[in-house]
């Protein structure tokens, strides 16, 4: 079977035969063989074992035929190794046993030592280096959204706590970024070394933050990481998560490849806003896939319809798979991608 580079091509903003698409949460509940195997283990007992993480991350490449796979991981693994204390509870999410407040809770966490305490993750990505004929998404969680769960010590709505130490104590607050913005550098660094192709940087609750306050408070941290792994020779994909529109013309100057949109913004004003720099991925709204195939497949065409308008489109949703998605009607729209956007490139080329 030959290698697919299609996504890769795509990241390039380089021509393609078809659209390339892949789906944030593609290894997850959806799935009955995983929900079989979350049965025995949780989702850091998988991560864990280095096999069983390989497979998981495997399943959608087969069973969906998508274009690219994604590491079967969790943004909060590496901050274990820098000093944070954690659990995943079920319903919950991180529950956070030792949350920061202070500038001395700042200071005690310390660099990350991704070979000595995630060695895992680095075997599951070199085996899955060997096995896939598809390009290998790793990626790591952006200093706002882990600070999130850090600060407040819990998935939270409001942000109280995260914008108190924000506003309140904005060195502190710098100081933490940062030490985040070092430690997602450092591990994606060792994910390309182990073999990943391409790194995505995961801002699922930036949304939260006006423009100002992101400009001030978190777009700094952004660009370090991007500039610290600027000479990797993978695609690099910044996805500021839901409700983030207002936000994409500050992205205009990262050492990024592609910009990740939610359902919220049209993929053509999305280019605007980030001024036509990049190429983009998105956005289907997760929840169309309760529709009937025949919507799905008419929300999918407005979409590639769109987005093949330049070059440099990754079909996507807009954020995450929920775990009630129907395989089949996942499998479906995959295979509908795939077909209409050939159909289209073959049209557009002249006899």
């Amino acid at each position: 079977m030959a290698y697919n580079d299609r996504f890769l091509r795509a990241c390039r903003k380089e021509p393609v035969d078809r659209v390339p698409v892949w789906y944030m949460r593609q290894a997850g509940r959806y799935d009955p063989d995983y929900r079989k195997i979350k049965e025995k283990y949780t989702l850091l007992e998988i991560c864990r074992q280095p096999e069983l993480a390989a497979e998981v991350t495997m399943l959608p490449v087969r069973k969906l035929g998508v274009d690219a796979a994604i590491l079967y991981s969790d943004i909060m693994n590496p901050v274990a190794s820098i000093g944070i204390d954690f659990d995943i509870e079920k319903n919950v999410g991180p529950v956070i046993h030792n949350p920061v407040a202070t500038a001395a809770d700042v200071d005690r966490l310390k660099p990350i030592d991704v070979e000595g305490d995630l060695s895992h993750v680095l075997e599951t990505i070199r085996i899955l280096d060997r096995e896939l004929q598809v390009p290998l998404i790793t990626f790591a969680g952006a200093p706002f959204t882990l600070a999130s769960y850090i600060v407040e010590g819990k998935p939270t709505r409001t942000y109280l706590k995260t914008k108190e130490l924000m506003y309140g104590n904005p060195g502190v607050w710098h100081r933490l970024m940062g030490k985040l913005a070092d430690m997602a550098a450092a591990y994606l660094r060792a994910h390309v070394r182990a073999g990943s192709k391409s790194v995505q940087l995961f801002d699922s609750w930036v949304g939260a933050l006006s423009p100002y306050d992101f400009r001030e408070y978190v777009l700094p941290h952004i660009e370090s990481i991007f500039a610290q792994t600027s000479d990797l020779p993978v695609p690099k994909i910044y996805f500021p998560g839901v409700s983030s529109g207002e936000l994409l013309p500050d992205l205009t100057g990262l050492k990024a490849d592609v910009i990740g949109l939610d359902w919220r913004v049209p993929l053509a004003e999305g280019r605007k806003r980030t001024g036509g720099k990049f190429a983009i991925q998105g956005n289907l709204d997760p929840y169309v896939l309760t529709a009937p195939i025949e919507v799905i497949r008419s929300q999918a065409a407005r979409l590639l319809d769109e987005g093949m308008s330049q070059d440099g489109f990754i079909f996507n949703l807009g954020h995450g798979l929920f775990p009630e998605a129907s395989l089949d009607k996942l499998r479906a729209l995959t295979e509908f991608i795939h077909e209409y956007s050939a159909g289209k490139r073959l049209s557009e080329v002249k006899p």
